[in-house]
């Protein structure tokens, strides 16, 4: 399984529903960057995604984006195989 990185914040309502959903789907472990902590590291997932809010989640290379993001992806069934390493 492909490495989950997700930026975050510690009062993100959609940070947590984007741990529950990648937890249903298997995910065991996810490194979590919290922006609100980490001076510097909003910077760092603003230059690497374009975008200010969190969550931005990382399935190993790949930018799924934010939560919407993911439960679409997730809808569409292109979640599973992400996670399983298959190309997106």
């Amino acid at each position: 399984m492909p490495k989950v990185l997700m930026y975050s914040t510690g009062v993100c309502p959609y940070c947590m529903m984007a741990e529950r959903l990648l937890s249903q789907r298997g995910v065991t472990e996810i490194e979590k960057v919290r922006v609100d902590l980490e001076a510097g590291r909003r910077e760092e997932m603003m230059s690497r995604t374009g975008r200010r809010t969190v969550p931005q989640i990382f399935i190993g290379e790949t930018h799924v984006g934010g939560f919407d993001d993911l439960s679409a992806l997730d809808r569409a069934g292109g979640l599973v195989p992400l996670l399983a390493g298959e190309s997106a």
